[in-house]
């Protein structure tokens, strides 16, 4: 049986939101503790073990719209989450406006616009570190895991490695029926991101020249999928611009979550400069716990 992790801990207040969606029943589900003050990191995995989303972000103030900021997923801590950056800055914007925030992460700065509809409507704007892109280790065995063969592939889009706050291998499928047929070797594919720091794996189709479908396995988060990946969309905008797929300025919408019934919507915006960091926009939406 399990047990409702209470509202406050030690004096916390641990909140729950879903990020890139404006309906609680889509969108990734993430922990928000928007001051950390004092708290150490056996106790940020404790408690990102207990609220049991892929992550729980920990804010502490420094002044001026300053945190520094640490994410927990319940097995570890990783450098940048998208999500949870977009679920903290709307709970943030929910209580003292709409306003530039910035957040020190252990990946470097994220800077964080808000925005409050009249209708309520709450979303957040982060804009990533300069992103980058490698060539993928291990293809044939990261492949092998995902139960995937080279003619799965789309010729148009190769296999690459891209970062913009955290690694994810960028893996691009021929068919939007090949992205839904999602049954891979979760050991061997979490021992392969182990053992290269892979965060999450991002499975992509292009639907469209601007619309693209995604899929994020994430094992070393403790849980099968991802339904909604900020991180691997701002990873993905700069893998698209450095591999000149797109003609920045850009914007591109990414489509997550559908096949696990929790669709999600992410907005990229993708500027000219190959330091330019990415912009990755999404709603956030209180959950009752």
């Amino acid at each position: 049986m399990s047990v409702a992790l209470p509202h406050y801990r030690r004096g916390m207040e641990i909140l729950r939101y879903t990020a890139f969606s404006t309906d609680p029943a889509g969108g990734n589900p993430a922990g928000v503790v928007l001051d950390a003050t004092g708290v150490d990191d056996a106790e940020m995995l404790r408690v990102a073990a207990e609220v049991g989303y892929s992550e729980t972000a920990f804010l502490t103030p420094s002044g001026d719209g300053t945190f520094d900021v640490r994410y927990f997923s319940p097995l570890a801590e990783v450098p940048f989450c998208g999500h949870a950056t977009i679920a903290s800055a709307a709970a943030y914007a929910e209580r003292h406006g709409a306003s530039a925030l910035r957040y020190e992460t252990r990946a470097g700065r994220i800077d964080v616009t808000t925005a409050v509809a009249p209708d309520g409507t709450t979303t957040a704007t982060l804009t990533s570190v300069a992103p980058r892109t490698a060539p993928i280790a291990d293809l044939d065995a990261l492949l092998s895991a995902l139960r995937w063969s080279p003619d799965d592939l789309d010729p148009a889009l190769p296999p690459r490695m891209a970062f913009a706050g955290a690694w994810h291998p960028i893996v691009a499928a021929g068919s939007r029926a090949r992205l839904a047929d999602l049954d891979y070797d979760f050991d061997a594919l979490s021992a392969l991101m182990a053992r290269h720091d892979w965060t999450t794996i991002d499975l992509v189709w292009r639907e469209s020249p601007d619309t693209f479908h995604a899929r994020n396995p994430f094992p070393p988060g403790g849980v099968v999928e991802d339904p909604a990946t900020g991180a691997a969309a701002a990873a993905l905008g700069g893998y698209l611009r450095e591999l000149g797929l797109v003609t920045p300025p850009v914007t591109v919408t990414v489509r997550q979550g559908e096949d696990q019934g929790r669709p999600s919507l992410l907005t990229v915006r993708i500027d000219p400069g190959p330091d330019t960091g990415i912009a990755v926009t999404g709603a956030a939406v209180v959950l009752t716990p």
